[in-house]
């Protein structure tokens, strides 16, 4: 039975017509340039540590400690996706609980903007299945054609799983170390004894809370003077985009990684900006559907604005940190950014001021080297077709950037703080490498113009 409010839905083609040009064009900037380098070199300091943790061993604090139960939210198998897609978002949370039915305080999966990224994918035809699972999808796009409501758990079975990971409350935070520092981004922590949710602890808060109390922690905290290249964390396996590629393939990108971010680049690999899932909640309105088409550079021109509409004020992407970039520096800057992953940028390559000229799209870097262990090599990169070149001057604070040459993550610095204090965290690239292929294990990554026969009308699914 067709949605009640389809009717009042414009189709998905009436949408791709010519976007509005970017509100940033006519506002002012309310940062100068010399007060985002001081924000970039300057990041926050850690707050005050909590009394409640003073003078006690980390080891010896309960992952219950860290979480809040009135923060969890619930799900349901048969929730529909723009249900859970509208919860997602307005409750300004980064995952949803899954529970088998409403009377249910125990989870058994999660949802979140990597599940919405491959679903929006779906929808736009950007997936194509293999044979095993081409009736599933065929299912899938007739009854979201038809206006049906889809639910949570026909658009888990699209693909990616993360490791669901669950931890008693009284479980220390040893066990949430270890888990973290082997790749796992989030753990569901549950009362002893039994299956009730009590909250959830991710990376992000984990880091936060180690940073804001680290003089508690000594072990932690004689790390922070430390520069990443001195103490050998981070990767130069980068996956990026060129600005001037398609939003769509950023987002084919991610999901066919099983990544969180990219890092958008101009010609001469510079980083120009950040893009993530958590983004894809800018693009759940049909209206928003010609910026799949539009360059990844207008994207993040369109992000820019909305936090810029929300807070009150410009953002800049700061989203960079240098090898001789000390940990603590490197952990503000996460902590400050509420992001995962900063990207590891060398001096910035002179940008291009004469006619475009091909580009490098896709980059992928394939020499998964620790940047302490060996100089900074030429990247190998995949290249697609040419586009026109991108100057790293054309987003506001791009030209304090510098040529892409690695990243570290949260996993990273949660690793490091693992090993440091004596635990044996399982190896991060194994995960990642297990994440990449549950992405692609249940539906086949064509190029973005196959399976447009089974793309579906995205009105029709999303708000």
């Amino acid at each position: 039975m067709p949605s009640p409010t389809a009717a009042h839905r414009h189709s998905f083609s009436e949408q791709l017509r010519g976007m509005p040009a970017s509100p940033r064009s006519s506002r002012q900037f309310s940062l100068s340039s010399v007060g985002v380098q001081d924000l970039m070199n300057n990041p926050p300091k850690a707050g005050g540590a909590d009394p409640a943790f003073v003078g006690r061993d980390w080891h010896d604090i309960a992952v219950g400690e860290l979480v809040d139960p009135a923060e969890v939210r619930f799900v349901e198998l048969d929730t529909g996706v723009e249900d859970a897609t509208n919860l997602l978002i307005d409750s300004a949370s980064t995952v949803l609980l899954i529970r088998a039915t409403r009377n249910e305080t125990s989870a058994i999966g999660t949802f979140d903007y990597k599940d919405l990224n491959q679903y929006l994918l779906f929808a736009t035809g950007c997936l194509r299945p293999d044979e095993e699972h081409l009736a599933f999808f065929q299912d899938l796009a007739k009854k979201a054609q038809q206006g049906q409501e889809i639910p949570v758990k026909d658009a888990k079975a699209l693909g990616s799983k993360e490791p669901f990971v669950v931890l008693p409350h009284t479980a220390n935070l040893t066990a949430a170390v270890e888990a973290f520092g082997g790749g796992v981004h989030r753990i569901v922590i549950a009362q002893e004894g039994t299956d009730e949710v009590t909250g959830i602890l991710s990376q992000l808060r984990l880091v936060k809370f180690l940073w804001e109390n680290g003089r508690s922690f000594p072990v932690i905290d004689q790390l922070y003077p430390q520069t990443i290249k001195d103490l050998g964390i981070g990767s130069q396996h980068v996956i990026s985009v060129n600005g001037d590629k398609p939003l769509k393939e950023a987002l084919a990108l991610m999901d066919g990684e099983g990544v969180s971010s990219l890092a958008v680049v101009d010609n001469q690999q510079n980083v120009v900006g950040n893009i993530s899932t958590a983004d894809v909640k800018l693009l759940t309105k049909s209206s928003s559907a010609p910026l799949l088409d539009n360059t990844c550079i207008h994207f993040i021109s369109v992000i820019l604005s909305t936090r810029g509409m929300n807070d009150g004020k410009d953002s800049f992407p700061v989203f960079h940190v240098s090898p001789y970039s000390t940990l603590a520096h490197t952990v503000a800057k996460l902590v400050a950014t509420k992001s995962h992953r900063m990207w590891v940028v060398d001096s910035p390559s002179p940008s291009s001021s004469g006619p475009p000229t091909p580009s490098i799209p896709s980059a992928v870097l394939h020499n998964p080297l620790h940047v302490a262990s060996t100089p900074q090599a030429t990247p190998s990169f995949i290249s697609a077709s040419a586009s026109p070149s991108v100057s790293a001057s054309s987003l506001p604070g791009a030209s304090m950037s510098g040529r892409l040459s690695g990243v570290v993550s949260l996993t990273d610095v949660l690793n490091l703080f693992a090993r440091a204090s004596g635990l044996n965290p399982n190896d991060p690239a194994e995960t990642r490498r297990h994440r990449r292929r549950s992405s692609s294990s249940s539906l086949v990554r064509g190029s973005l113009d196959s399976a447009r026969s089974s793309s579906v009308d995205v009105s029709k699914i999303l708000r």
